[in-house]
């Protein structure tokens, strides 16, 4: 647990008292830390690197966002001196107070702080100010201070590849472990987590690349309302596969493992996010037609040797990452991707290209819908 004196405690009403006199306090949060801090090297070295990760409100152990943050720290700290704490905060009501009281921290210091999701970034526009020594990576999203290395992935452009897949195969025939497609009916679903910008990026550009493929192409659309409760992903995919549908992408981190059963209890087919979910999540394999993958893990693994190396000037500012870089991609599933036709392949690799040399224009941004 943290602790801190009620005059540095945000949200009290009064703003927290300089960094200088913080930092000697002792690191303390309702925030769960969660077991085992990753090391390289000598443990306690003065001369490790301090790296911090705050997770997204979906939480660590959701085979997706919040693990590939974290995995690519890990990855880092094969290769250098660096300690790995772990946060588990999933209320985002909390994320001022454990920013602040990570950047107060003189035991350890830490070196960087990594937050997992635009959740983080009401709070991290005051706290980096407030600590304008503190260096801080955020992660789809950013907050313009030069502490802060903002880093978004292409979503909306690997979520269009997502509607790709989906508007190719929906008029096709798949059978494989009891699953089958419905070729006469051209209807595919969409389940989120938030309503909001972010999530409505992926749904919009979810659209756009399923009628690339072919406009007759209907889509149901619903959302959790957060990114934790399966139960109700499935309920929402489960009325989807009822009303025909087919295939159904999900941008709902932890939640979306309740499309993939939905999707089994169907007999049909679903897409992941975030991570190649027929790997991460492999039972439901069988069902798991791809994913909309992004390299969040190369992202914080650069950051992390820019922190070690003092490279900082190459990592901070907004930083954004598509198909041109090769940091999303549409990923075909491990046992699925084998079976489906080479139209498949073909279309991908043709609206990749069309997205890249600007031949299409991928609805929203990375950073999600502004209107």
């Amino acid at each position: 647990m943290f602790d801190t004196t009620a005059d540095s405690e945000p949200g009290n009403g009064r703003e927290p008292t300089a960094k200088a006199v913080d930092r000697r306090t002792i690191l303390k949060s309702g925030a769960t830390l969660v077991a085992g801090t990753a090391l390289a090297g000598r443990v306690g070295a003065q001369d490790a690197t301090n790296i911090a990760i705050v997770s997204s409100p979906a939480g660590f152990g959701d085979k997706a966002f919040n693990d590939l943050a974290l995995e690519g720290l890990q990855n880092a700290a094969k290769n250098y001196n660096i300690n790995i704490q772990q946060v588990e905060e999933t209320d985002q009501s909390q994320y001022r107070t454990v920013q602040s009281r990570l950047a107060e921290s003189s035991n350890p210091d830490y070196d960087l702080i990594v937050l997992v999701g635009y959740n983080h970034t009401q709070a991290l526009e005051s706290n980096a100010s407030q600590y304008s020594d503190q260096r801080w990576m955020l992660i789809n999203d950013y907050v313009d201070q030069p502490n802060v290395a903002g880093y978004s992935w292409a979503n909306h452009q690997m979520s269009f590849q997502a509607g790709v897949l989906a508007g190719t195969m929906t008029t096709r025939q798949l059978d494989h472990a009891g699953n089958s497609l419905n070729p006469d009916n051209a209807v595919v679903g969409f389940v989120g987590g938030v309503d909001g910008a972010l999530i409505n990026a992926f749904e919009r550009a979810y659209k756009a690349g399923a009628k690339w493929v072919n406009e007759d192409v209907s889509v149901k659309v619903g959302y959790i309302g957060n990114y934790t409760d399966t139960q109700t992903a499935n309920n929402i995919a489960g009325s989807q596969y009822d009303a025909g549908a087919d295939i159904v992408y999900h941008a709902a981190a932890a939640a979306g493992q309740g499309v993939f059963q939905a999707a089994r209890e169907a007999n049909s087919y679903a897409i992941g996010v975030d991570a190649d979910q027929s790997l991460t999540v492999p039972d439901y394999e069988d069902v798991i037609m791809g994913s909309a993958v992004k390299y969040i893990n190369k992202g914080t693994n650069r950051v992390a040797e820019a922190i070690v190396k003092g490279n900082w000037d190459q990592v901070n500012g907004q930083n954004i990452l598509g198909l041109q870089q090769d940091a999303v991609a549409m990923v075909l599933g491990n046992v699925i991707g084998p079976k489906l036709p080479d139209v498949v392949s073909q279309n991908l690799e043709e609206s990749k290209q069309a997205i890249v040399n600007g031949d299409v224009t991928v609805p929203c941004s990375a950073t999600g819908c502004q209107n």
